[in-house]
């Protein structure tokens, strides 16, 4: 059975922290990084299977940072799970329509997230 490896991109270490406890108890390798510009240099050089980012970070925010990775071409049907203490229409929208797969507003449920996450990689 090959290990998932889930890439998050957060800006808050406390975000980065319990996700990263979250999912490596879930059995998951869990890779992160604090902005989006971080996150598309980790994509540049590992394989992952699922990515999480925030919308709102410094330097490049997650619907910028989703607009790259669709736009390399080696990321078109990479699942991208936007997890944010955003709830507008227009960010889910713009969320979606830069490539996002699904939305997730925190404080996240471990148990929910790791169904999605499940659910979008199979």
């Amino acid at each position: 059975m090959t290990t998932l490896r889930v890439l998050t991109v957060d800006d808050s270490r406390t975000i980065l922290a319990m996700l990263h406890h979250t999912l490596s108890n879930a059995g998951f390798e869990v890779l992160q990084a604090e902005d989006g510009k971080q996150g598309l240099d980790v994509l540049k050089n590992e394989q992952v299977d699922v990515v999480i980012t925030d919308i709102n970070m410094p330097v490049m925010d997650g619907i910028e940072f989703i607009r790259h990775v669709r736009a390399t071409g080696n990321h078109q049907s990479l699942p991208i799970l936007i997890l944010t203490t955003e709830t507008s229409q227009d960010k889910r929208d713009q969320g979606k329509a830069a490539g996002g797969t699904g939305w997730i507003v925190k404080p996240f449920d471990p148990e929910k997230l790791i169904s999605v996450i499940n659910r979008v990689v199979h």
